[in-house]
């Protein structure tokens, strides 16, 4: 009779908004049934099981990370190292048909290497400038952005004012023989190390203006007179974009000082140019080629010293940080137990 008159109850319209309550007694019924070990062995299960889906959560992004910057900095370091190996191939065959120690022979075979290494040279060349834009982004994304692990979720950012591509270069008219890349020890663990006010940079003498003990330059306006308080731009050395773009300015502008070079190799035949004929031309040339290998050496240090951040930051975490109570504690002095900042449930607006 109870049961029918219960079945009534919640088959009726005028009770039926009440039905919730009923099923909520029937839940708490259930639950007073249960005991205490039964109920905190439930709550345990379920958070080890929150744990374990927030670490796959957390390798799974770990793995997502380092496939693309390690994609990246593949791409990045195969298009350049192949551009320049055969620029010094080339430019060591022109060497060799000028060199008056060598003999016929010896000119034979380096006229035959130029003439079946410039077609190659001029495409792989081709490839790198039409994507150089792309890599630098590509750069920023995969590795300088993956891997700044400092930066607040919470905090409302706008896209980047980074001012720095080739054109900007070419304008500033960056010296090529001069700068390159430099690591400094920085305890903030940032991409770009910290520094001073750039205001001031182009308002010294050119001949004082040398690199700094930093991770940075900064380069002025060839007229220095009319730059502004904010005249310079700085070129961050920790910055695997900025090293890139750098990489892909001055790979033109030797390209472009090759240019007698290859003008022999598509004419063997005809007399080498007198413009890097002697021999102080071709050591100037090789210099350059050598800063060339030095800056690509610079950028495979820097990405893979950030792909290792990308392993230690994603390491697996303590035993710690897998106990309650003990969790939240460390999670007050520290974040040893959460491998990426996180937004947090609740934003305080100031």
């Amino acid at each position: 009779m109870a049961q029918d008159k219960e079945a009534a109850l919640t088959q009726s319209p005028t009770v039926r908004p009440l039905r919730w309550l009923t099923q909520f007694d029937r839940g708490f019924t259930l639950v007073k049934g249960l005991s205490l070990v039964t109920v905190l062995s439930s709550l345990l299960v379920g958070y080890f099981q929150y744990l374990n889906s927030y670490r796959e959560k957390v390798s799974a992004q770990a793995k997502e990370n380092m496939q693309a910057a390690t994609k990246t900095f593949d791409d990045i370091s195969t298009k350049f190292s192949q551009v320049q190996a055969l620029q010094q191939q080339l430019f060591a065959d022109y060497s060799t048909a000028l060199d008056d120690r060598a003999d016929d022979d010896e000119r034979a075979l380096a006229v035959k290497s130029a003439q079946d290494n410039l077609k190659d040279y001029e495409s792989a060349q081709r490839a790198l400038f039409e994507t150089g834009e792309l890599m630098a982004r590509n750069a920023q994304m995969y590795i300088d952005w993956a891997t700044n692990f400092s930066r607040d979720p919470a905090e409302r950012i706008t896209p980047t004012s980074d001012p720095l591509d080739r054109t900007l270069l070419r304008t500033y008219d960056f010296d090529c023989e001069h700068h390159l890349p430099q690591f400094m020890t920085s305890t903030a663990g940032a991409a770009t190390t910290p520094r001073g006010s750039a205001e001031d940079a182009c308002s010294v003498d050119a001949q004082y203006n040398w690199d700094p003990p930093h991770s940075y330059v900064d380069i002025c306006p060839k007229n220095r007179e009319k730059a502004g308080s904010n005249g310079s731009v700085t070129i961050h050395w920790f910055s695997a974009k900025h090293q890139v773009v750098v990489m892909h300015y001055c790979l033109r502008n030797l390209h472009e000082k090759l240019a007698p070079m290859r003008s022999w190799a598509a004419h063997p035949e005809a007399k080498p140019a007198s413009k890097m004929s002697t021999q102080t031309d071709r050591d100037r040339i090789q210099t350059a080629i050598d800063f060339q290998a030095k800056r690509l050496n610079a950028f495979m240090n820097l990405a893979t010293f950030h792909m290792d951040g990308i392993r230690e930051t994603y390491r697996p975490d303590s035993f710690a940080c897998h106990v309650p109570v003990v969790t939240s504690m460390v999670g007050l002095f520290n974040d040893a137990c959460t491998p990426i900042k996180t937004t947090p449930i609740i934003v305080l607006r100031r």
